[in-house]
């Protein structure tokens, strides 16, 4: 009972500094915990609230105590482990709490009596002061062990990694993930510690690369760490730099990082460009283990940049986190996708202009498209005259509608031009009609005329087809030209009958083929008597042909649907 009064009695400045720091887990825990208003709410894996706003910080301090004094006098733990143990685990303590009544004189005392009758799982407080929480250790603690001096090899190698220079509150990350290092024998540990050592490491730089990557310490000394240490010795780097840009919270994956310096000394950078490099931008190698700039690399190689041009573009890298820099080029190839840019357009952007797209986080299209006021061929006029453009559309910036280059009206005149050309009166009702029906450009009407006319017709008889069925110039040259030779081809019809039936050009091939197909099934069955005409067949709505010619049969809507969906899947 001497050492637990004395742990009583410590300093005020000792006191003070244990007890902020018990709260300022709670705080943060409790946080994170959603149930504000909750009288009785309980704090995740951690203490009630009501007890932790009841409790003093001397009863924390006393339950610390005969925590301590448990641990070190009955259970012979060293009092270096029991010491820490009992400060840092305070969900565990907030159990403990939970289990004595708040009002006690000398919650201390109640702890000790608790403890005696009551042994507790030791593995518990342990991986808490660790550095775990208790979703983290819960799935480590073993079913047929309570007390810590049961397992000789778990303390052993415990010891032998504190005594190497590594936290105490990081050793829990390392059991986590190289849980094996803890069931060495004897000596195994230090042996694998001092090979590392013998190759030229010192021991504070290695605590940090252990903490880094754990399994570091398992089987024989890794070569992926030892060759990625030579290459970046090699480019200048000391130790002492590589540890600043290491973070004990994140993991290293050597192999992957060697990968990325194995690829970029090799194939574009000589040593004094890789020292460049680190010193101008490390994350390209350190962030997420080289993860995000092998992911770019081969992005890029996608669109023909070769290694040369993405290493030189590294040596130019903006300030930005590699995975942002990547999202941000991943972007601009969906809005350039979005816009239908052609791939080889899209590619040559990509290769010539990948630092300005990826330095920046354009708007959504749809944004883009409303606030600039035009359509997506005029943004990609735009673009392919100067890719730069993009930079005015980020995230952020303000921007307003692009300046009206006259196209329209432009067009619009081009459109009279052409109908006037064909023997229309200028404001006729026929050009009215038509300049309504008319969609696109004026300069595309012409071509689409010829192309009817190379079909075999004369130019009089296209003028009146197009004042009959002014629509039809509505549809691209290629599509034209397939809908003439299915006319002449597959269904037999001279190129003559466009005359009369020209606006069998406005229909989809689809369409007609489910109409004839339809119509000779019900000519073989004997339905039809009377032979029908192309127009009759094709023009007239899908309910009147349903009504008057397929009902006619007592199978017709059903081949009707059959022929249907053969058509139109295909």
């Amino acid at each position: 009972m001497t050492l637990l009064h004395k742990l009583r009695t410590p300093a005020t400045l000792k006191l003070a500094s244990i007890s902020v720091d018990f709260y300022k887990i709670i705080i943060c825990q409790s946080a994170n915990s959603p149930r504000f208003y909750k009288t009785r709410g309980i704090v995740r894996d951690g203490m009630d609230r009501d007890i932790a706003c009841q409790i003093s910080n001397a009863s924390i301090k006393q339950a610390q105590a005969a925590l301590l004094d448990y641990l070190h006098c009955t259970r012979s733990l060293q009092f270096s482990d029991a010491e820490h143990i009992s400060r840092n685990s305070p969900n565990f303590l907030g159990k403990l709490l939970k289990k004595v009544s708040i009002a006690d004189s000398d919650i201390g005392e109640s702890i000790t009596r608790l403890l005696c009758f009551h042994p507790i799982n030791e593995f518990e407080p342990f991986f808490e002061s660790s550095g775990l929480v208790p979703y983290q250790y819960k799935p480590l603690l073993k079913r047929d062990l309570m007390f810590l001096t049961d397992d000789d090899l778990l303390l052993e190698n415990y010891h032998v990694l504190c005594n190497y220079g590594i936290p105490r509150n990081k050793i829990g990350k390392i059991y986590e993930q190289a849980g094996q290092v803890f069931r060495y024998e004897y000596g195994v540990l230090a042996l694998k510690l001092k090979a590392y050592e013998e190759l030229g490491f010192e021991q504070s730089f290695m605590a940090k690369m252990i903490v880094c990557s754990p399994y570091l310490l398992i089987g024989d000394v890794n070569v992926d760490f030892i060759k990625s240490m030579e290459i970046l010795r090699k480019g200048g780097r000391q130790c002492c730099w590589i540890e600043q840009h290491l973070s004990e919270n994140s993991s290293i994956n050597w192999s992957q990082l060697h990968t990325l310096l194995n690829l970029l000394r090799n194939t574009a950078y000589s040593e004094e460009d890789l020292s460049l490099l680190l010193s101008r931008h490390p994350g390209i190698v350190f962030e997420s283990s080289g993860e995000k700039t092998l992911s770019l690399i081969g992005f890029l190689l996608k669109f023909g940049s070769s290694m040369n041009q993405i290493c030189h573009m590294f040596l130019q890298f903006p300030q930005l986190p590699v995975g942002k820099f990547l999202l941000n080029l991943r972007g601009c190839f969906l809005f350039l996708n979005e816009i239908d840019m052609e791939a080889v357009d899209i590619q040559k952007i990509i290769c010539s202009h990948s630092l300005l797209l990826g330095s920046y986080a354009l708007k959504k299209t749809n944004t883009l498209i409303c606030t600039l006021k035009v359509g997506k061929k005029r943004i990609r006029n735009v673009i392919m005259q100067n890719p730069k453009e993009m930079k005015n559309w980020v995230m952020g910036s303000t921007f307003g509608p692009l300046p009206n280059l006259g196209e329209r009206k432009k067009s619009q005149m081009l459109k009279i031009k052409f109908l006037t050309d064909l023997g229309f009166e200028e404001n006729s009702r026929e050009m009215v009609k038509a300049l309504k029906v008319f969609r696109g450009k004026g300069a595309e009407l012409q071509e689409r005329f010829d192309c009817i006319m190379q079909a075999g017709l004369d130019r009089k008889d296209v003028i009146e087809m197009v004042k009959s069925s002014p629509q039809i110039l509505n549809q691209k040259k290629e599509v034209l030209k397939m809908k003439i030779d299915f006319c002449v081809n597959d269904l037999r019809c001279p190129v003559s009958y466009l005359v009369v039936f020209p606006s069998y050009l406005s229909y989809t091939i689809e369409r007609v083929e489910l109409r004839v197909a339809m119509y000779n099934w019900l000519k073989e069955q004997g339905t039809l008597g009377a032979v029908l005409s192309l127009s009759t067949v094709v023009a007239c709505t899908e309910n009147f042909f349903i009504r008057k010619y397929v009902k006619l049969h007592p199978r017709g809507l059903e081949v009707f649907q059959e022929l249907k969906e053969f058509f139109y899947s295909e």
